[in-house]
């Protein structure tokens, strides 16, 4: 059965109060006019101002998932977020590209939660060049790329990632071009800029949100720049829609 939308699968944990992880995305999937699908890598017991733990599946439950799906579903764009750890992503990523050697695949890389638990903490380095080189992007903030290059300048990280993938640094926690993000996409650097005048209220998963709607504009045929520059415009509607940390998704 061929639907007329593309579908778009996010990997990622379950966040009960739905602002990030799967239901996130699939909010944000659905309202760029895509099919959207989910695979959970755990359960967290979280709201939008606090986590408390995580339950996290093993790449073979998370593969098992994937299967099930990919059996029946011509699946060409996945976005990935939490995950246990780098060998749970490569073990995972192996699997996806054996199913399509072509697929899309953004990891937004999250490795602490926006309320400030930490989920990452060992960065291999050479297991994550290797995960790197089969990704299309990743969406790391100035934090994470620091964090992933253990690097003190969020450039440098993100030059050093961008030789083996795109990447996007995103500015919402930059000191200096706060709200600037900057795509690094074929040794070019392209600013991306915020349109708007006022300071914007944080939303609990607003790099979810972000990093599924490149996913899904992606999906719907938009180059890399223009989907990070919709993206982008989409996460600001989402971020204006009230001034409470749980967003409103509108089309």
């Amino acid at each position: 059965m061929k639907y007329n939308r593309p579908i778009v699968l996010s990997i990622a944990g379950f966040d009960p109060c739905g602002g990030a992880g799967v239901l996130a995305d699939t909010k944000t999937f659905e309202q760029h006019q895509c099919l959207g699908m989910a695979i959970n890598t755990s359960i967290t017991n979280q709201v939008e101002d606090y986590f408390t733990s995580v339950n996290w599946f093993t790449a073979g439950e998370i593969i098992e998932q994937v299967k099930t799906l990919t059996d029946k579903y011509q699946i060409d764009f996945v976005k990935i977020g939490i995950i246990e750890n780098l060998n749970v992503l490569h073990e995972v990523i192996t699997f996806l590209k054996q199913q399509n050697q072509n697929i899309t695949i953004v990891w937004d890389t999250v490795l602490s939660a926006s309320s400030g638990f930490n989920l990452i903490n060992t960065i291999e380095k050479k297991k994550l060049e290797e995960i790197l080189k089969n990704i299309f992007l990743i969406t790391p903030n100035t934090n994470e790329a620091k964090k992933l290059n253990a690097a003190e300048n969020e450039m440098d990280a993100a030059n050093y990632l961008a030789s083996f993938c795109n990447v996007l640094l995103k500015g919402g926690h930059s000191d200096t071009e706060k709200g600037t993000d900057y795509l690094f996409h074929y040794n070019q650097r392209i600013k991306i800029q915020t349109t708007l005048i006022k300071e914007l209220p944080s939303k609990h998963g607003s790099g979810c949100i972000l990093s599924s709607a490149i996913t899904a504009n992606l999906s719907l045929g938009n180059d890399l720049e223009t989907s990070c520059k919709k993206a982008k415009q989409y996460i600001e509607t989402i971020l204006n829609s009230n001034t409470n940390l749980l967003a409103y998704h509108v089309a």
